[in-house]
């Protein structure tokens, strides 16, 4: 039976990495689980799966079920109740887990960034930076504006947001990645003054900071959660494959 590696999916890098594996790796049978959050998720290499687990112990039943024998979390670096259930169900399985995580952003000259725990502590911070707000959280978060009827908010989202949402309220469908020429016209025709995004990190949505340092517009940035205790993470495809090597797991046969 060939080897079997589940990949925790929903971003770029998840894509890359069972595209490079089943390429590299024919023999292993790569699974990509998406959470289902997203109605057109694009073409994966290998397997597919869609839906939750159930938590952490339907993880693990999961992962005994499917005879996997490791596990790549490439989650979204907020997703810090996956990375948890991940870590917990293969150290029940006794299985190697590897998290990737592309690196966060970094403030550069120029920037006038205003970094935060959560969202509630954004919307703390946002009457006192601006009016006009263009909000990049992803359409889960919006509860947490919603007590800012003063404010004008303009929402971008793959999907529609869910309620409840701020009064004032612009939704933007739209997927990136987004060019610097698109974020500034953005800035220029919403009016925008202020502009809250999480640390996602990565360059497909990484123009709307530069065009914010270009327009002197404040950014409230939302630092990632931290990782589960003991746990490190690699920042791109080549470092999980040399994880997986090192572990001696991508050269052995199927360990149950």
């Amino acid at each position: 039976m060939s080897p079997h590696i589940l990949i925790l999916g929903g971003t770029t890098e998840a894509r890359e990495l069972a595209a490079e594996l089943t390429r590299r790796r024919p023999e292993v049978r790569v699974t990509t689980s998406l959470a289902g959050r997203v109605s057109r998720p694009g073409a994966l290499a290998g397997e597919v799966r869609i839906g939750g687990f159930g938590g952490a112990e339907g993880l693990a039943e999961w992962l005994r079920e499917h005879r996997v024998d490791a596990v790549v979390d490439a989650t979204h670096p907020f997703a810090e109740s996956i990375t948890a259930n991940a870590v917990w169900a293969s150290a029940a399985r006794g299985l190697p887990v590897v998290v990737l995580r592309r690196p966060g952003w970094r403030p550069g000259p120029g920037d006038h960034w205003h970094p935060v725990a959560d969202l509630a502590e954004a919307a703390e911070a946002l009457p006192g930076l601006g009016r006009r707000v263009l909000l990049t959280t992803g359409r889960l978060g919006l509860a947490a504006f919603a007590h800012l009827p003063q404010l004008h908010f303009v929402v971008r989202s793959v999907e529609p947001p869910e309620p409840p949402m701020p009064p004032d309220v612009e939704v933007l469908p739209a997927r990136g990645p987004f060019t610097l020429a698109d974020e500034t016209a953005l800035l220029r025709e919403h009016r925008i003054d202020v502009v809250v995004t999480k640390d996602s990190g990565g360059a497909a949505t990484s123009a709307k900071l530069t065009a914010a340092r270009e327009a002197g517009v404040p950014v409230v940035v939302v630092r990632r959660p931290p990782l589960p205790d003991g746990v490190s993470a690699v920042p791109d495809v080549a470092g999980v494959l040399e994880r997986l090597e090192r572990l001696g797991w991508l050269g052995l046969s199927p360990g149950r």
